[in-house]
């Protein structure tokens, strides 16, 4: 039950961390991100479904794909845990 709720916890913690940034940071810069949903969001949405330690090892490998030499292109958040990207067109 207490870890249930630090895993919670957790999660809002870091999903309110990308919301800042998403608010009050990325507004300040170019749009970059070459996929779609951006990175920020998701990141977001693997924490949310996939819980916090999960979702932000899979946001962060998301992050690190993302660079100028990657095409890009759609890439949601697959249903299962994986660190590569999600090949649904």
């Amino acid at each position: 039950m207490i870890l249930r709720r630090r895993g919670r916890d957790m999660k809002k913690v870091l999903i309110t961390g990308i919301k800042g940034y998403q608010k009050g940071i990325s507004p300040l810069f170019p749009p970059t991100c070459r996929y779609y949903p951006t990175c920020s969001s998701y990141a977001i949405e693997a924490i949310e479904r996939h819980g916090a330690l999960k979702g932000t090892v899979m946001g962060t490998a998301r992050i690190l794909r993302c660079h100028p030499f990657v095409k890009g292109g759609f890439d949601p958040v697959p249903d299962k845990f994986t660190l590569k990207r999600n090949q649904t067109k």
